[in-house]
């Protein structure tokens, strides 16, 4: 159970719930209720069904949470399996800012989701006031949100190993750190981030970066949903993703009973000697492209099917030998 904030106060990015302490020592109930929280002036921090409710919000992983026993299946069973954010544009991924906790690190082909870091996360009375005291006003939610917020912050130690990646963090399209940072600050900020324990993050955050292609298929199979997350807002976007299957299947029963109509005619034709060698030709050449499509239809299927075995062997392995560290581990003083 985490008892300290993960950084310590020298190092906090974030000093304006500093000040808390010091209105509610000297009961200035007129300033107490001008404070909000660092980054969203909505939230006044005296309104407490509201900001607990928006910090639930804020780190609710709902249904990924569900599916967390089974991420094995889905990605690398390592909460490093994270590239930095140069390495992302390396991968041609695009990164696309959001605030829903449950897409962070969550990737779709050619882009991946990250959720910047709130100014709040980044102050050391928050987390001793709302996530570490016993008396915080979260309650019984407080240990569900203390694991997830610490295993999101974790993930930043991953994203920004460089100063290069940092620069990539805090351009203005992407704003990923709350300005008036300097890398400096960063690197002593989450020095200690590399310490953190999967026991003590949120399930989801024991594993790294996760497709989302694989998150819709099986939200089918575990969550009963139809999807995830949906990726197209429009039919057309939708059914174009059925066309190339489609017409890949529709070209090769085209060639396949086209070489079979060949043959069938070849046997029903009496020809004379003058076009037996033209026939035989056109014959040959029918069953040639009936062995082609068949071979490559086999080799596909192979090759699906090889990749797929590969994978499952690969995570069942995986899966086996966190077990067996884990065992040994809790065996061990």
């Amino acid at each position: 159970m985490l008892e300290t904030p993960p950084f310590q106060q020298a190092h906090q990015l974030n000093g304006e719930l500093h000040t808390m302490q010091t209105i509610e020592d000297k009961k200035s109930q007129s300033d107490f209720h001008q404070a909000h929280l660092p980054g969203h002036p909505r939230i006044a921090l005296d309104n407490v069904s509201k900001l607990c409710t928006f910090l639930r919000r804020e780190f609710d992983l709902a249904d990924l949470e569900r599916l967390a026993p089974r991420l094995w299946m889905m990605t690398m069973q390592s909460s490093s399996n994270i590239s930095p954010l140069h390495r992302q544009r390396v991968k041609g991924r695009e990164v696309i800012v959001t605030e829903d906790p449950r897409l962070h690190l969550v990737w779709y082909y050619n882009r991946i989701y990250i959720k910047p870091l709130p100014r709040y996360l980044l102050s050391h009375t928050f987390w001793q006031k709302y996530l570490l005291s016993p008396t915080s006003p979260l309650g019984s939610r407080r240990e569900t949100v203390q694991k997830a917020a610490l295993g999101y912050l974790r993930t930043y130690y991953h994203l920004i190993k460089h100063e290069s990646d940092f620069r990539i963090a805090t351009s203005k399209d992407l704003c990923l750190i709350p300005e008036g940072v300097s890398w400096e600050q960063f690197c002593n900020f989450s020095s200690t981030f590399d310490i953190i324990q999967d026991h003590e993050v949120s399930e989801r955050y024991r594993y790294g970066e996760i497709r989302l292609s694989r998150l819709n298929f099986y939200a089918k199979l575990f969550l009963f949903k139809t999807h995830f997350q949906r990726v197209d807002g429009q039919y057309g976007a939708y059914f174009a993703r059925f066309y190339g299957p489609f017409l890949f299947t529709f070209g090769i029963f085209s060639v396949l009973l086209n070489a079979m109509q060949v043959e069938m005619a070849f046997e029903q034709l009496d020809t004379s000697d003058h076009w037996v060698s033209f026939l035989l030709m056109c014959r040959w050449y029918s069953i040639v492209c009936l062995l082609i499509v068949v071979t490559l239809s086999l080799w596909l299927a192979f090759l699906f099917m090889f990749k797929f075995t590969r994978e499952w062997i690969h995570a069942l392995g995986d899966r086996h030998k966190k077990k067996r560290l884990t065992k040994k581990s809790s065996i061990q003083p």
